[in-house]
């Protein structure tokens, strides 16, 4: 039964590939959690945990292009399972580590690769590449609104499990949830038929034709931008409200909301994406978070406009995500989707790295927050103006040859 003509076997694709998205981000950001007592039972420093952690979001923006490469040439579910394993692996090794190089190596390096082979762009490129065009910008919303709900559905179970379980215990049996991505994984079937002209693009081709079209670096360094917003605020918003005199709890329900409207954010995207020009929705989200945070900069800060802040820019974190992986199938067919959009991911990941970093160099240049907000801002500015020349092409069968 096609998936292209069965409405069932569709569904059926779409709900496996969100719930595995879901399960890999749950986990990967339950980690945090076993910072304190991991490093107070080992002697550890927080910070020698945080770089480990740091390190796999570096590793990971630098491993998803091949990742993606891999899953253009073998398909998406075999890349995905082995993520699992990987998953696995990185998880038993941070509950055995007994040294800070040893964790360092299992939840920076191992992990770093496990997300990005069993994470959301492979995830998503898959069943962009499964489904057709009427579909794609939905399952793109399902998929990235599945990583914010598993975030929710599985911290919460990790914190649980260290405070009934110990943390050890804990890793180890989400090192045993981890392979059930495996299952998960076996509708992404989505493995490239033989070659069967001599003018296929090849990937060789399909790089060089992006890295000549200007649209690509437009959405390249429009997606740095959202990196940069989304690590600046997962990393120092707490911090940032602790500072203006708000309870340490205010900071953590604001970080929570932003994940829980995400998910709204996220599945209002996708079906935009199919709706509407895919470039003038990238424009008004980047201008609105511009706009928002510079209300948010002017008004006073109370536990009310953190959250209503919080709850607002929730609905346009990850909403980026579908239009983004639209215009590139659109501009590059799908072939090689995986690659190229691993390759835009890693510019979000720089600009994740980015983010984290600047905001706590300028905290501890100046004692404030405030030029980073203002470089927040003008990055929204800048990332609204660079899309308004991406091409928007309407779907069309693409050529062999650029």
């Amino acid at each position: 039964m096609s998936v292209r003509s069965a409405p069932a076997a569709a569904g059926v694709l779409i709900a496996f590939g969100v719930l595995a998205a879901a399960l890999a981000t749950g986990l990967r950001q339950s980690f945090g959690l076993f910072l304190a007592p991991m490093t107070a039972e080992h002697g550890w420093t927080a910070s020698g945990f945080a770089f480990a952690i740091a390190l796999s979001v570096l590793l990971n923006g630098m491993f998803q292009p091949i990742c993606g490469q891999i899953a253009d040439r073998i398909g998406g579910r075999a890349v995905v399972m082995g993520g699992a394993v990987l998953y696995a692996i990185g998880i038993l090794g941070m509950a055995l580590a007994d040294g800070m190089a040893l964790f360092t190596f299992f939840a920076g390096v191992v992990m770093g690769l496990a997300v990005s082979a069993a994470g959301m762009p492979v995830i998503i490129a898959s069943l962009t590449r499964l489904l057709p065009e009427t579909q794609r910008g939905r399952a793109v919303g399902l998929g990235t609104a599945g990583s914010s709900f598993g975030q929710f559905l599985v911290v919460p179970l990790a914190g649980f499990g260290i405070a009934g379980l110990g943390w050890q215990w804990t890793l180890l049996v989400m090192a045993g949830v981890a392979l059930l991505m495996i299952p998960l994984a076996g509708p992404l079937n989505d493995r490239p038929a033989p070659k069967t002209a001599d003018t296929e693009e090849t990937a060789r081709q399909a790089l060089a034709r992006a890295f000549r079209t200007p649209s690509f670096w437009f959405l390249f360094f429009g997606f740095f931008v959202c990196g940069l917003h989304v690590s600046f605020l997962t990393v120092h918003l707490p911090g940032f409200v602790h500072s203006c005199g708000l309870p340490v709890a205010v900071g953590a329900g604001a970080i929570g909301l932003i994940g829980l409207f995400n998910i709204a954010g996220s599945l209002a995207a996708g079906e935009l994406a199919q709706r509407w020009r895919r470039r003038e929705l990238l424009v008004l989200i980047y201008a609105a978070r511009g706009v928002l945070m510079a209300v948010f900069m002017a008004l006073p800060k109370t536990t009310e406009s953190v959250l209503l802040f919080s709850a607002l820019m929730g609905i346009l974190w990850l909403s980026t995500v579908p239009p983004t992986v639209a215009l590139v199938a659109r501009n590059f067919g799908t072939r090689w989707l995986a690659t190229l959009f691993g390759l835009v991911f890693l510019g979000h990941q720089i600009g994740g790295f980015t983010g984290a970093w600047l905001g706590g160099l300028i905290f501890d240049r100046t004692g404030s927050y405030d030029l980073m907000w203002t470089i927040g801002i003008l990055a929204a500015a800048f990332a609204a103006l660079i899309h308004l020349p991406v091409k928007d092409p309407a779907p069309a069968a693409m050529p062999a040859r650029a």
